[in-house]
């Protein structure tokens, strides 16, 4: 299986765009590239019916948690116009290629 190249990343702010959560904003836990999936802060959430495992200290019970959804499904919000977009990139006079907004132009990238 081919490993997509998403524009999202860990720790970036983003808005859901489809599915039961649309319009939630948060924050990217995780990225899963092999399933082009991402898991984000607060969104997504799924029961998960645990056995108990002294050994491992976890305790029985439902347990609440964030699932996995797909990337085509969130955009990621700019930091400087506040605005959900697309991703562009750049290469600077350095070298180095940067994430910008195709709203504002704005570096995404800290």
């Amino acid at each position: 299986m081919s490993r997509l190249q998403t524009p999202v990343r860990k720790n970036d702010n983003v808005i859901v765009m489809a599915g039961k959560d649309r319009g939630k904003r948060g924050r990217v836990l995780k990225v899963l590239p092999a399933r082009n999936r991402v898991v984000v802060e607060g969104v997504n959430f799924i029961k998960r019916h645990t056995r108990p495992n002294p050994r491992a200290n976890v305790k029985g019970g439902i347990v609440e948690r964030e699932a996995s959804l797909h990337a085509s499904n969130v955009q990621i919000v700019c930091p400087e116009c506040g605005a959900a977009t697309r991703i562009g990139r750049q290469v600077l006079g350095d070298g180095r290629t940067v994430r910008v907004c195709r709203k504002c132009g704005g570096a995404v990238d800290k």
